[in-house]
């Protein structure tokens, strides 16, 4: 049977998790201090410790230094001000997780479930460093620049862990990509992973979306919802765009992750959750908070693991790699192989890539669609149209006094029943999938291709 010692100088908490832990069928012992911790080590060695950081007689991360008395078990840290050097000193010393107090019945059941044997993570993290240097990526990211192993080496500390992320970068360079490798290398892989965009959902919506409301709980609500906490449970919640949240909207939000639990709207019942939080931003978040524009509490509380992603013309040696990393997945799903000339790779080198890694990829898409033959030369990377491949095209015509929003549309609407596709309609037009989504999402076609593709997938 596995044994948990608890080392907390609370000892009604203390108490309280040995009975979630004899529940789930561990034997448990606890302590006091680190006086009473090594004392019971020396009675019976733990598989899995709870720790606290703040003990009378000292730092509880002691029980963690190498050759300490823990050995191999498993040790959650606990503490009641995550910090980020804190946060840094339990990674350094290979915390299984990193929970802020106090915990929750259902914190600790999600826990205990979770915890798997160590060795098993470390190599897999072996195997995606071997990835890097054979093939240049580690999981879904790609690069061999020096910037993007420091990436690498943040995001695979922090996986196994349970600390807050904060990822800031520009747009483009793959905040999403890092919230989801942390989450398929951490041991709430097999639960769901969540993205919302805080910055695209109507202000008056967003607290509905992402803690739900009940039947009635305002006009227009005639079924209860569950929320994106709610449905993310066990798992991550990746809230992009972090720092667009509204203001009151924070507050709430600080709430959730204090305490672990949520209140849908029109409801007076608060509702456990354990929720994984990576939040993400393409502002400083600092001079946000500066301006008044985010919560500083709220800042300090995610921000327990920063990680900042390089801008693509600060790696600009890993655009050969990414272009044709892009242009074997877009040729596996048209159908038909082509390649980069070396002109065409110095030209793509040469650019200074302000929408970073998605406008590579929207321009790897372009090119390959505009070049007749299997090799992509350097006339086909124009984004401005020139060469004959653009002039193949079809045209369509429009009325003077149109507004801009409906040539927008027009064009739009036209490239897409040309090229029957939605991703090859959003890389030709060089936005996004959700900017094309939301120009089109009354067109019936446009639906249709897009439940295809769901149904695909």
């Amino acid at each position: 049977m596995r044994h948990i010692l608890i080392v907390d100088a609370d000892v009604r908490a203390a108490n309280a998790m040995a009975a979630v832990a004899a529940s789930l069928g561990f034997t448990s012992a606890t302590a006091r201090s680190l006086r009473e911790a090594h004392g019971q080590i020396a009675l019976q060695a733990p598989h899995v410790a709870f720790v606290d950081v703040q003990l009378p007689d000292g730092n509880g991360m002691t029980l963690l230094e190498p050759g300490g008395p823990l050995g191999a078990a498993e040790v959650v840290l606990l503490t009641q001000r995550p910090t980020f050097d804190s946060s840094i000193a339990a990674l350094r010393l290979h915390a299984a997780d990193y929970l802020a107090k106090p915990v929750s019945e259902g914190q600790l059941r999600s826990v205990l479930g979770r915890l798997a044997p160590p060795a098993a993570f470390a190599g897999e993290i072996d195997d995606l460093d071997d990835d890097v240097e054979a093939h240049g990526h580690f999981g879904q990211l790609w690069g061999r620049a020096p910037a993007m192993r420091e990436v690498y080496d943040r995001t695979a500390r922090v996986a196994r862990t349970g600390a807050a992320v904060l990822v800031t970068g520009e747009s483009g360079t793959g905040k999403e990509v890092v919230a989801r490798t942390i989450h398929d290398l951490s041991r709430r892989r097999g639960e769901h992973f969540l993205a919302v965009n805080c910055g695209a959902i109507n202000p008056k919506l967003i607290e509905s979306e992402l803690f739900g409301h009940e039947k009635g709980a305002f006009t227009g609500a005639d079924r209860q919802h569950i929320g994106f906490f709610e449905r993310a449970s066990g798992g991550t919640l990746f809230l992009d765009e972090v720092t667009e949240m509204p203001p009151e909207l924070q507050v709430k939000l600080l709430r959730a992750l204090e305490t672990g639990t949520i209140l849908r709207v029109g409801s007076t019942q608060p509702r456990e959750v354990d929720v994984r939080i990576v939040a993400a931003t393409n502002r400083d978040p600092e001079k946000a908070v500066d301006a008044g524009q985010f919560r500083a509490d709220l800042f300090y509380r995610l921000n327990v693991f920063p990680i900042a992603l390089p801008p693509l013309r600060d790696r600009i040696e890993d655009v050969p790699l990414l272009a044709r990393h892009f242009l074997r997945e877009i040729a596996s799903i048209e159908g038909r192989p082509k390649a980069f000339t070396d002109e065409a790779i110095e030209a793509l080198q040469a650019y200074r890539w302000p929408g970073n890694v998605r406008e590579l990829r929207n321009v790897v898409y372009r090119s390959y669609l505009m070049a007749p033959g299997s090799l992509i030369a350097d006339a086909c990377l124009a984004s401005e149209g020139e060469g004959a491949a653009r002039d193949e095209a079809p045209a369509i015509s429009l009325p003077l006094g149109l507004s801009l929003k409906d040539v927008k549309r027009r064009v739009t609407l036209a490239t897409f029943e040309h090229l029957g596709k939605r991703e090859s309609t959003a890389a030709a037009l060089g936005i996004s999938d959700k900017s094309l989504y939301l120009a089109l999402k009354d067109h019936l076609p446009f639906q249709r291709e897009g439940r295809r593709a769901r149904a695909a997938a």
